[in-house]
């Protein structure tokens, strides 16, 4: 009868989750937030809380989260992260002042201590890729100018989770400063030598991986990365860290063929990674920290706005493509979440987990709307505030200013 009701629990499950999906792309937005809602009703205190398939749930999360970072991995080469971080390692250093800063405070004047400020700072701090690439394409924005500058701040975000994830899982675990060093010293030393080995053998690695049998390639792909996963868990470094390590290290057709074959895997267990963030929190808990959360949720999108039209404009771009790239960067997602999942596991400030719940629903709803219309809104507040200049102009000198044609910028593919 357990066995059953394990059967009748998941599957109901990945029906829902199934039926959300489908009602997500028909209004076009991200999945996520229905996804964190199915979460919330599916766990204590919500309307149908689980009991049987909760175990299963929580491997499937697991796994989740090392998919995630897996394909993101397989988005970029080591020498793209190399270049990456040499020529816009600027934007990455005010992208984390500007984001990670106003999550820290926060956590610090609720009185939530240390600990959480360092993991509510990365909450704040980090883009959701996933949300964003999907709006681009979306958008038809993939060819436009001002994408690669869009790409190089998540790449270098993604890069910083390499170091980041493994000082939160020393500080939620409440490790000493020795025994944190060591760990972070060790994540540094592993994912140096993976970006080394990357570099220097990725052809070779790829060809040991490769194989034409899709089945093949896809148990060898899995396998690695698990293994590799559960190796760097074991090293006290975050197996979604060794996962994201596994994707830089593999190039060429095996990173093309395994993208391929795991997205279905990737988007199944992901589903389910949201859905038990979601068992952890008590819907409840919310309404006492929605306030903050939209406080906190309005000034990181001004924060990410500006921080987007400050890379765009050291890459060189108009005002128009600064606007987009700024609006564009708003969304949270994934990573959020994975960071706050790793606090609320270990028990870290029980209000963290509502608030980050809140905090992501909001702005991966926000965000695909600030990447359509921060441009627009933007052009129409400067026509505002140049009407009483024009009039003043008007009055002095007897004739408006000449106003010059608008430049389109952006550049689609065909």
């Amino acid at each position: 009868m357990h066995g059953a009701l394990f059967l009748i629990e998941f599957g109901a499950i990945i029906l829902a989750l199934g039926v959300l999906g489908r009602i997500a792309g028909r209004l076009k937005f991200s999945p996520i937030p229905l996804y964190l809602l199915a979460g919330l009703a599916f766990g204590e205190g919500g309307l149908l809380p689980l009991g049987a398939s909760h175990e299963f749930v929580a491997i499937g999360a697991e796994i989740g989260v090392i998919l995630l970072l897996l394909m993101l991995g397989l988005e970029y080469s080591a020498s793209d992260l190399v270049t990456n971080l040499k020529t816009q390692y600027p934007a990455g250093l005010i992208d984390f002042g500007l984001n990670a800063v106003p999550g820290a405070l926060a956590a610090l004047l609720m009185g939530w201590g240390p600990v959480a400020a360092v993991v509510l700072a990365g909450v704040t701090w980090v883009s959701s890729s996933g949300v964003i690439a999907k709006v681009l394409g979306d958008l038809g924005r993939i060819g436009n100018r001002e994408t690669p500058t869009i790409l190089s701040v998540l790449v270098l975000e993604d890069l910083a989770m390499a170091v980041y994830l493994p000082i939160v899982t020393a500080l939620v675990a409440g490790v000493g400063w020795a025994a944190g060093g060591l760990t972070l010293a060790i994540a540094l030393a592993v994912a140096g030598a993976v970006l080394f080995l990357a570099l220097r053998f990725g052809r070779v690695i790829s060809r040991f991986v490769s194989s034409r049998d899709a089945e093949k390639l896809l148990l060898v792909v899995l396998g690695l990365t698990l293994l590799v996963a559960g190796i760097a868990q074991a090293l006290q470094v975050s197996a979604a860290v060794g996962a994201f390590l596994v994707g830089i290290a593999l190039s060429g057709e095996v990173a093309e063929g395994a993208h391929t074959l795991l997205s279905p895997l990737r988007d199944l267990f992901a589903a389910v990674f949201f859905v038990f963030f979601g068992l952890h929190t008590d819907p409840a808990s919310i309404p006492s920290v929605l306030v903050p959360a939209l406080i906190l949720a309005f000034v990181t999108a001004l924060t990410k706005i500006a921080t987007g039209y400050w890379a765009a404009a050291r890459a060189g771009l108009p005002v128009k493509g600064r606007w987009r790239v700024g609006g564009t960067l708003v969304a949270r997602g994934e990573f959020s979440i994975v960071i706050a999942g790793l606090a609320v596991t270990a028990g870290v400030a029980p209000e963290l987990g509502p608030l980050a719940t809140s905090y992501v629903l909001i702005l991966v709803i926000v965000g695909p709307l600030t990447a359509r219309f921060t441009q627009p809104a933007a052009e129409a507040l400067g026509r505002l505030l140049r009407k009483p200049a024009r009039a003043r102009s008007v009055d002095s000198a007897g004739a408006p200013p000449a106003e010059k044609a608008p430049v389109d910028d952006e550049v689609h593919t065909p």
